[in-house]
């Protein structure tokens, strides 16, 4: 087998999830290996990583899954409780920061980063922190967090990710280690629903091309006919749009199906944390907690319920955001038609309806469209309601001249 070949079947389950990103893999599973390794760390570990990539690479997956094999007591098994909990956020030394809104300030966040990185690890040989979305550090917090990306606490371990290098401070950049993802092409993508999802090859087909080159979503799509459905439904609400009152009522229908999705999400989420934090400090015979044990339970189980309830915002949002990116590969479609351009189409099993919106439209109109769902993303992730964005998205399909503006 040579150097740059999975070692084993096991790590393969745990790092199955990035695809078309093999130079990738093969640079995290060796610093893996070199902090597993007796002594001091080898040369393939550091303490601050920058994991970088566009929309729908996988950077978050690669930074969790790196994560769950330094937590884990094998390297990544794959299998074990720390690889199925590290990636979810669920592990006692894995925290996953996830930006609720446009920036992540100094205060609380950073600070509680740096003082959470400076805690000793509770069960593993590592403490990881992830930050999903760095780009998003305000100044003031990205240089609070300098002095621990450059001289980290014994066994801390920082992954940050960005879209680009150049997203973060210079000396964000200069203090950490670059691993570069790229966008998996459609080939890739449909092979891994075929080899790895047990899909036929037209629903893996599908899948990938639909996704448009988001791995999560691509498996969601081969493997869940509700998912499919849902996303029909996305794909549906312009053709249901006749007057302002029905672009609310489209808006709230969109809103309660993504409600759904992120709401079963989170419960089989919080179940699962739950059902961990409980077999920790419950050993076997014990039935109450008292004293030091339970303030302790008891803490922890305050903080567990705030994180999930962040968490399950956090979902309501990404739900939204891949219904407006289904949106907007719809109007790209209806413009690739308008142009003539001989581009295979993203919803090309929606061929007749794509041809019929491009007839009774403009090339300007499905520009403004797109615009106007690319804006509506970034206003998405600011303190705005999930569902006004949705009504806002909806008023500016039905007339791509109306502008918006979302409270």
């Amino acid at each position: 087998m040579s150097s740059h070949s999975l070692p084993d079947s096991r790590p393969r389950s745990l790092w199955s999830g990035l695809i078309g990103q093999d130079d990738v893999i093969v640079t995290l599973q060796a610093a893996v290996r070199d902090a597993h390794g007796p002594g001091e760390s080898g040369p393939a570990m550091t303490h601050a990583w920058l994991v970088t990539g566009p929309p729908g690479s996988g950077r978050s997956s690669a930074a969790t899954t790196f994560a769950a094999a330094l937590v884990c007591d094998e390297g990544g098994c794959g299998s074990c409780q720390a690889c199925r909990t590290a990636a979810q956020g669920g592990h006692a030394d894995v925290h996953v920061e996830i930006p609720e809104g446009l920036v992540i300030r100094l205060r609380p966040t950073a600070e509680e980063l740096v003082r959470m990185a400076a805690l000793a690890p509770m069960t593993a040989t590592w403490r990881v922190i992830v930050i999903e979305d760095a780009d998003r550090l305000t100044p003031d917090a990205a240089n609070h967090l300098l002095k621990d990306l450059e001289e980290p606490t014994p066994h801390t371990v920082w992954i940050l990710c960005a879209p680009s290098v150049n997203d973060v401070l210079p000396t964000i950049a200069s203090r950490t280690r670059h691993v570069g993802l790229r966008t998996p092409s459609v080939v890739s993508i449909a092979a891994m629903l075929v080899n790895d999802c047990g899909v036929d090859e037209t629903l893996a087909a599908f899948a990938a091309r639909a996704s448009q080159g988001h791995v999560g979503r691509a498996r969601a799509l081969a493997t869940d006919e509700m998912t499919r459905e849902r996303r029909q439904q996305y794909l549906r609400s312009p053709m249901n749009l006749r007057d302002l009152p029905s672009c609310v009522v489209v808006a709230g229908e969109v809103f309660e199906a993504v409600s759904a999705v992120a709401d079963a999400r989170a419960d089989q989420l919080d179940e699962e944390e739950v059902h961990l934090l409980k077999s920790r400090y419950y050993a076997e015979g014990v039935t109450r907690l008292t004293g030091a044990l339970k303030r302790s339970h008891d803490a922890e189980a305050k903080e567990l319920a705030k994180e999930q309830k962040r968490r399950r915002k956090r979902l309501v949002i990404d739900e939204v955001d891949r219904a407006i990116v289904d949106l907007i590969g719809l109007f790209r479609d209806v413009l690739t038609v308008q142009m003539q351009a001989g581009v295979e189409l993203i919803n090309g099993e929606m061929t007749a309806q794509i041809e019929q919106m491009a007839a009774g439209s403009t090339r300007e109109d499905s520009v403004r469209r797109m615009d106007a769902l690319e804006h509506e993303r970034t206003v998405l992730f600011s303190e705005s309601s999930p569902r006004a964005v949705l009504e806002a998205v909806m008023v500016q399909i039905k007339d791509p001249k109306v502008r918006v503006g979302v409270a």
